[in-house]
């Protein structure tokens, strides 16, 4: 094994580390963080939050965290791009996918009328 690819081997177990001990709720909460490509030469990393991420009304927060912790501390990441695989851009929204819906918020598709309020996430 080359030093450079072992290079890489280390950096990812830092991001994965990184990620796990830092963001245990994502974990907790149904989502996922993984590494979707990782370019040591530029620094880049970009994050895919799955799962329960998809849609989650707090992900653009959770993934401006990411964002500004680790550069902070992983010196060798300069750049953090993150998405939640909903097909949009790195804040979940987008084209294509599935618009994240709030609490209270009504659609078109209420056709008799009846506001029951929000159904709970469980």
């Amino acid at each position: 094994m080359s030093t450079e690819s072992q290079d890489v081997d280390d950096l990812k177990d830092r991001v994965t580390n990184f990620l796990r001990r830092n963001f245990p709720q994502i974990q907790m909460h149904g989502g996922s963080a993984a590494i979707q490509n990782l370019d040591r030469e530029t620094g880049e990393v970009t994050i895919l939050l799955g799962g329960a991420c998809s849609g989650c009304g707090i992900s653009p927060m959770t993934i401006q965290a990411i964002k500004t912790r680790m550069v902070k501390e992983i010196p060798e990441i300069n750049e953090v791009h993150a998405e939640t695989g909903m097909g949009g851009d790195s804040m979940g929204g987008g084209s294509g996918g599935m618009s994240p819906s709030f609490p209270g918020e009504t659609s078109d598709d209420d056709e008799d009328g009846s506001d029951e309020g929000p159904q709970a996430p469980f």
